[in-house]
């Protein structure tokens, strides 16, 4: 759809490339991750794997909450920074990570480790929290400010549009407010904090009764951590324009005149919402 329904790109396309570019990335180390779990953590596949696989589970789930950051961003501002450095700023962080991440045997069982060897454990969680601030919990923030002020500016009425175009970018608006913070709540949020509970317990060496409880939470968490990939087409969907209307004619087959007029229209509307008067030069110029 991306490579071949969508050009030329727009900044809004890039972000959601990118995105699914890391959510198809992940969705493929998976075959490895259930083969894992369902033979009874017994890992076969060497060490050089499990660091990749451990690697692009956290690059994809930093990489969707810091690209929701900038489709956020990028929908108050109507701007659009270079992709580039957000992506080498996601494996600057998680270099890391395939240092610490290892093989060990346990009996017959090859383990492959979501952390690092114990001996290691203490300077995991200090590099751990430091990813988890620049990488969770600012854009969280980041997004959290965008949205209080773009819900201030839905609130205020525009000059130069009528009711109709209002209404429509209101209710476009609110609709992805609401999918990234619940994407937010359900994924991101549940996963961070049953983490740090069970990262907090191993260093303060709780009881085994207590240590299992956060451990089997923390687990549950993880699969909601990769739902994400699965909510992320909904994102496309509700945040880009032109994916959504490119969709809509893939399966609709409308006819070429159609089609022009439903790009006009739709682009029309969300230029007019950001800024009236280039809507009113738009307008001149049909």
């Amino acid at each position: 759809m991306f490579i071949t329904k969508m050009r030329p790109w727009k900044p809004s396309t890039v972000y959601m490339f990118h995105l699914a570019l890391s959510d198809t990335l992940y969705v493929l180390s998976l075959p490895m991750l259930i083969y894992y779990y369902a033979n009874r953590s017994h890992w076969p596949f060497g060490v050089f794997l499990c660091k990749i696989v451990r690697f692009l589970f956290y690059a994809n789930l930093y990489c969707s909450i810091l690209f929701l950051t900038c489709i956020s961003v990028h929908r108050y501002l109507g701007i659009c920074h270079p992709i580039r450095t957000l992506t080498m700023a996601v494996i600057a962080c998680l270099v890391p990570k395939l240092i610490f991440v290892t093989t060990s045997q346990r009996g017959n069982d090859t383990l492959c480790h979501d952390t690092s060897r114990p001996d290691e454990f203490h300077n995991y969680v200090t590099y751990n929290s430091v990813v988890m601030v620049l990488l969770f919990i600012l854009p969280f923030l980041v997004i959290m400010v965008c949205y209080c002020l773009m819900a201030r500016a839905l609130c205020q009425p525009r000059k130069g549009l009528s009711q109709s175009q209002q209404s429509s970018s209101r209710r476009k608006s609110i609709k992805l407010i609401i999918l990234v913070l619940v994407v937010f709540a359900i994924c991101f949020v549940p996963f961070h904090i049953t983490r740090s509970l069970y990262y907090a317990y191993r260093i303060l060496d709780a009881d085994c009764k207590s240590l299992n409880i956060v451990n089997f939470t923390y687990k549950i968490t993880r699969p909601l951590a990769s739902m994400n990939s699965c909510l992320d087409p909904i994102l496309y969907f509700l945040a880009g324009d032109l994916y959504r209307s490119k969709l809509i004619r893939v399966f609709t087959r409308q006819t070429p005149n159609t089609r022009s007029t439903a790009y006009v229209h739709e682009n029309n509307i969300g230029l007019t919402f950001k800024n009236p008067d280039a809507q009113a030069c738009n307008e001149s110029r049909l």
